[in-house]
């Protein structure tokens, strides 16, 4: 049975001698980090399945991409893959799929890739971009890393 004392509110009372100390807490970060870490925040944007799809229809449908639109189409094809890569290696405790990482691996160039100046090379990229993206973004709903678009 513990015993319990009636101690005004602003009376400070020391932890008993036989209880071992608890280290004072330090944040994980400091305030650069921080910083970074509200950066990232800010910049963020959720992915949109219907976006990636739409673009995806776009690069790989019936009519070529116009030259006016190729040049934005291969960024935001870019930018998919990124984020679809970023979903498919994010979580230690679910690791991706082979094909995960494969499709992944095979990804990276075609993000470094200088677009084209020439209208059907650029047409070329944005494809090739969208084939690793369509079957990135099918692995990942067919592993339930992310949710098909209503």
């Amino acid at each position: 049975m513990s015993l319990t004392a009636l101690v005004p509110e602003n009376d400070v009372v020391p932890p008993p001698a036989d209880e071992p100390s608890i280290p004072q807490w330090t944040p994980p970060l400091d305030a650069e980090g921080l910083r970074s870490v509200l950066e990232r925040i800010k910049d963020w944007s959720p992915l949109d399945v219907e976006e990636v799809f739409d673009d995806l229809d776009t690069a790989i449908g019936n009519q070529l991409p116009s030259v006016t639109t190729t040049d934005a189409l291969i960024d935001r094809l870019r930018s998919h893959l990124k984020q679809l890569s970023d979903i498919a290696l994010a979580d230690e405790q679910f690791p991706p799929t082979r094909a995960m990482v494969q499709l992944v691996e095979r990804g990276l160039p075609l993000r470094g890739e200088r677009t084209p100046a020439a209208h059907q090379q650029a047409v070329g990229l944005a494809r090739r971009l969208a084939f690793v993206t369509s079957d990135l973004v099918e692995e990942l709903i067919e592993a339930r890393y992310i949710t098909e678009a209503e």
